[in-house]
């Protein structure tokens, strides 16, 4: 059976001061109307239902996330004690899998990406599964075609096409390549490099494999994690499982999926994405997705302009924003902080963030 598994446990610190400790960027609503994990879990239907599917977040996220998707059975949600990337995030989803489904295979993907349309991501998923069914040491990865010279994505170098031609889905047909290489995020001129030479897609993030499998390539890869994460699954549902949890994840050394497994594995195919797709990793991305005015405003709050243009405006309907000779800026206001920032210096926000934990302001964290 197909599983799905979402992580959620990142911080999104550069959509500070929306963005916080206790409620960060995939429990907001930055795009529509439902917060991003929820849509994300919307995605999946009549593909994984909710009893097969996993979330795995941070343990003080977990009420939230109940709050949020009410319709997950609680065995659904693993609450980890402390931050460890995200190879110790999968296994342990992994192991919940195997331990109810011993051939299930798992789809595994952020909880912050915006994917459109659904249906179209739904079928390449089921798409996916199939050719792990083919052959069930084979994982499947999916590649974004750039449209820029990004140097904040991950690449993927595809090899030769898989034999038995396109991929036909309902909506689209896409193609299936073996991986050719993994690429770290390049500077400038690599990323040039890349695009022109069009055999190269960004990392989604998103891959297909059954669970069984990813527990060998762990098991093989980090042998020390693998056997923590087995004591974890071990006491799951015991009273001491709480302590446990805590004693054996944090003396995990955090490691990525990508150079824990992904980097060393044989037998990798990367399907082209048959969906737009955005990571939404800053405010800019908003702009986007969200589109702009004749000024290239983008507004969601009550603001009034004038000599604005190029600037992300975001807050309360009860509270008027105004801005005056205003260019290339984002404006968020919250309850407890505002933000003005140079659009084009929004990476520095992590700075910020930092600085004001090291200033002990954790209120505003």
């Amino acid at each position: 059976m197909l599983h799905a598994v979402i992580m959620a446990g990142g911080s999104g610190t550069r959509f500070w001061p929306e963005s916080r400790g206790t409620r960060p960027k995939q429990l907001l609503k930055l795009v529509g109307e439902r917060s991003m994990i929820q849509s994300t879990v919307d995605r999946l239907a009549d593909l994984v239902p909710p009893e097969r599917v996993v979330i795995v977040t941070g343990a003080g996220l977990l009420d939230e996330i109940w709050n949020q998707l009410p319709q997950l059975p609680s065995e659904s949600l693993i609450g980890e004690p402390c931050r460890r990337d995200t190879a110790p995030c999968i296994g342990l989803a992994a192991l919940e899998i195997v331990a109810r489904d011993p051939q299930g295979i798992m789809a595994v993907m952020p909880s912050d990406h915006v994917i459109e349309p659904a249906g179209a991501f739904r079928e390449a998923i089921a798409a996916a599964a199939k050719l792990v069914e083919q052959a069930p040491q084979r994982i499947v990865t999916f590649g974004i075609r750039p449209t820029y010279a990004a140097e904040s994505f991950g690449y993927i170098e595809r090899g030769e096409a898989l034999p038995g031609g396109p991929l036909k889905l309902t909506s689209a047909t896409t193609t299936a390549y073996h991986v050719r290489q993994f690429r770290e995020k390049p500077k400038a001129d690599v990323a040039r490099q890349y695009l022109e030479a069009g055999t190269f897609y960004w990392n989604s993030g998103i891959f297909v494999w059954k669970a069984s499998t990813i527990l060998a390539a762990l098991e093989e890869r980090q042998p020390e994690m693998i056997a923590h994460l087995k004591t974890i699954a071990a006491a799951r549902g015991s009273s001491n499982y709480a302590a446990v949890f805590a004693r054996e994840f944090v003396a995990i050394k955090g490691i990525s999926i990508d150079y824990a497994v992904m980097e060393h594995a044989r037998d990798v195919v990367v399907v082209e994405a048959p969906f737009a797709w955005d990571d939404v990793g800053s405010w800019q991305a908003i702009a986007r997705l969200e589109g702009a005015d004749a000024e290239g405003n983008t507004v969601s709050a009550r603001h009034l302009g004038l000599r604005t243009a190029g600037t992300i405006v975001r807050g309360p309907d009860d509270h008027l924003i105004v801005t005056l000779g205003v260019t290339d800026c984002i404006v968020v206001h919250t309850p407890d902080a505002t933000l003005v920032a140079n659009k084009h210096d929004e990476e520095a926000i992590r700075e910020l963030v930092k600085l004001m934990a090291e200033r002990g302001w954790q209120e505003y964290l």
